[in-house]
């Protein structure tokens, strides 16, 4: 076996030099794998939100239109990275080869059920057939075949839960884990976009931190999420509202915090032009969390720059360490979010 990078710079066709992310063009030749790669046989592509509603709107709704843009990105770049949001997703398979410098350094074997926890935007995949696309979770099943590299972070499908459950929620991973981290007992918290997936993950482990002496409010897109929250009651307060309004939803939280704002407000929307109302919404000390990949570091840096905001923002990191296991153990402790979690995903 060929010998090759950490990092998977091995695989990069084009620009020379770069890591396989930012690559225009990567190597997605399975025949012959390197001696530090694993070589997964793919079943489902979890397909990032921002990245699926695009290439939905482009497609409009028509399957086999997404699936004819899904297998041209693929054709192009070798990996499924999203030209115009430029996110990709994770993908579910099992472990068919691995290579000889890494035998012994990792717990997987042959056969193993994995999801992988790297974006799909850097990933070596080929797309043999697309054999069902499920729009409403973002999912489609292929036949194909990806790498994962030396460096390249994944999670075995636990036994306890069905594999479309614990997919969906590995591929938010970063969101609630991160979560965890930023909201202390009394914070007011601000979810945006919190009837979704990732939303609703984040606002049951708000909740949880923030505790009795803190606020969590949920900022939701359709009457259906929102109502859905409200039956949760992962939230003190839940509220339909366009986020791309930043004044109406900031007079809003202004309402529900006596004019205090948000402490900690954690972006999980997958439409563009919602940085001013993320930024508008937390006080001058707070911190905003944008982990949606439709957000825009120009539109949020000058953004907050020209209304005299000094917010603390934070990117979107979708790895934190311990992610998979922060969340699938949220599904374990919490009936209610596992069984919406099954109604919607699995």
């Amino acid at each position: 076996m060929k010998k090759g990078c950490k990092y998977g710079t091995h695989r990069v066709l084009e620009p020379k030099g770069v890591l396989p992310q930012p690559a225009n063009k990567i190597d997605n030749n399975m025949d012959e794998i390197y001696d530090n790669e694993i070589l997964i046989n793919v079943q489902t592509l979890n397909v990032d939100s921002a990245s699926f509603t695009q290439i939905e709107e482009q497609a409009g709704g028509d399957k086999a239109k997404i699936a004819e843009i899904m297998m041209g990105i693929v054709e192009k770049q070798g990996k499924h990275r999203n030209p115009v949001t430029g996110s990709g997703g994770m993908l579910l398979g099992t472990v068919e080869k691995i290579g000889d410098a890494l035998l012994g350094k990792t717990d997987l074997k042959v056969g193993d059920k994995i999801a992988t926890l790297v974006s799909l935007s850097l990933t070596p995949l080929r797309i043999d057939k697309i054999k069902d696309i499920r729009p409403d979770i973002d999912q489609v099943d292929i036949d194909g075949k990806a790498i994962l590299f030396e460096s390249g972070i994944y999670a075995k499908i636990p036994s306890d839960m069905p594999e479309n459950l614990a997919l969906s929620a590995l591929d938010v991973a970063g969101a609630p884990a991160q979560t965890a981290k930023l909201v202390k007992p009394g914070d007011i918290v601000l979810v945006i976009g919190a009837g979704g997936k990732s939303g609703m993950l984040c606002c049951y482990e708000a909740k949880k931190r923030a505790g009795v002496t803190g606020k969590v409010i949920g900022l939701c897109h359709s009457q259906k999420s929102t109502e859905r929250l409200m039956k949760l009651g992962f939230a003190d307060y839940v509220f339909s509202a366009d986020a791309t309004q930043p004044v109406p939803v900031m007079q809003k939280i202004q309402e529900l915090t006596n004019g205090e704002m948000a402490d900690v407000t954690i972006n999980n929307v997958n439409i563009p032009d919602t940085e001013m109302t993320s930024i508008l919404c937390t006080k001058d000390t707070g911190l905003v969390y944008f982990f949606s990949m439709a957000t825009s570091f120009t539109k949020a840096a000058l953004g907050a720059e020209g209304v005299g905001s000094d917010v603390t923002m934070i990117v979107g990191n979708g790895y934190t360490r311990g992610h998979a296991e922060i969340t699938l153990q949220l599904l374990r402790e919490s009936k209610a979010l596992r069984d919406i979690f099954t109604e919607l995903y699995a």
